[in-house]
């Protein structure tokens, strides 16, 4: 029994000895005093717990089974094609920067736009990515902050916000991405809370929401020829109302919206466009509404409600607004919805006890 105590022992100076040398330095920024050394092979054992291998996606192919996602490989986050269900992943970007989205251009699938950071102050940029060639290009210019892109209904054109004017007010663009040379400002804000929603279906309204607060937060519809912006939602001092993202419905004729107005949680409700009427789609449901996705043809809703920290996936007849039965899913987290062209197929990332992974129910 000795023996076994020596050798543990033995092994236990020799373990520690090495783990002297292999010692992990701090920072130069850091005073250290009283905190025992750690060995290079303790601070690789805890990393499996303490980093994550994230996939979610970010767009369909317009017209191909096909996806973008993102997922990290090192230090970043990276742009990957999947060509079909169960596919491996091919990598489209290489950058020390991480790149945050990529999604295709709706009209031909001919190059990706993406997002990336720039060195790592996030002022994120638009670059667009040649599938052809490999070839990325940069769209904006290379020192404001550019965010919140929305693709226009034809597909030929994106709006977002950017601070390029005077690198605090985060004004509203538009561009065709295929020619930089087309970007221009739309309309002057003032703030940094105002982020596009979508366009109209006749690419002549852009909505566009204004954050005050996260209790507060307004919405405007822009006209996309002269720029002039008019308020959807009324603006009161005694009431405060948030709104979490809105898009036009297919027909144009209202805005799908998450709210909390007359309530606790952020309800599910359609803002009919002549009458300003709010009607909630929800009203039964007493758990935030953390998201949503419309169907292209307009049929379907699809939202997730955050029940006591787990994801709850829905679906809605947006017709008769009744409630259609779902696949029974794993429990965890889910987040971005995303349909298919094709009306049949919803995209969405889902985050287990056991594996995050991009989950997809072929409807």
């Amino acid at each position: 029994m000795k023996r076994y105590i020596l050798v543990a022992m033995f092994l236990a100076a020799g373990f520690s000895s090495k783990a002297q040398e292999d010692a992990i330095a701090p920072g130069e920024n850091l005073v250290v005093e009283g905190v025992p050394k750690i060995s290079a092979s303790l601070a690789e054992t805890a990393g499996r717990y303490t980093e994550n291998r994230e996939a979610f996606q970010t767009d369909w192919h317009p017209t191909r089974r096909e996806m973008i996602i993102g997922t990290r490989f090192g230090n970043t986050y990276q742009a990957h094609l999947v060509a079909m269900p169960q596919g491996a992943r091919r990598q489209l970007t290489f950058f020390p920067e991480p790149v945050y989205g990529g999604s295709f251009h709706p009209k031909g699938a001919d190059y990706v736009l993406y997002t990336k950071d720039v060195g790592g102050g996030e002022w994120y940029q638009f670059f667009r990515y040649d599938l052809a060639t490999g070839e990325s290009t940069l769209l904006t210019d290379g020192k404001s902050r550019n965010t919140s892109e929305r693709w226009s209904t034809g597909g030929d054109r994106i709006a977002y916000v950017s601070t390029r004017r005077n690198n605090q007010d985060t004004d509203l663009w538009v561009m065709d991405p295929s020619d930089r040379k087309t970007d221009r400002m739309l309309l002057q804000l003032s703030g940094g809370g105002w982020e596009p929603q979508g366009w109209s279906p006749d690419d002549k309204k852009i909505l566009v929401m204004e954050g005050i607060s996260v209790n507060e937060t307004y919405l405007w519809l822009v006209d996309t020829t002269s720029g002039e912006k008019i308020e959807l939602t009324p603006r009161k001092t005694d009431v405060q109302v948030a709104y979490g993202s809105a898009r036009f419905s297919r027909d144009g004729k209202g805005v799908y919206v998450t709210t909390d107005k007359d309530s606790e949680f952020q309800r599910l409700a359609y803002i009919d466009l002549s009458t300003k009427k709010v009607e909630v789609l929800t009203p039964d449901l007493s758990w935030d509404v953390d998201e949503f996705a419309q169907s292209w043809d307009g049929k379907w809703l699809a939202y997730l409600s955050n029940e006591d920290g787990i994801s709850k996936l829905h679906l809605i007849d947006a017709v008769t607004r009744k409630e259609q039965p779902v696949p029974t899913l794993p429990v965890g987290v889910i987040g971005g919805l995303i349909w298919h062209r094709n009306n049949r197929d919803l995209g969405f990332g889902m985050t287990t006890a056991k594996d995050p992974v991009i989950a997809i129910r072929w409807t």
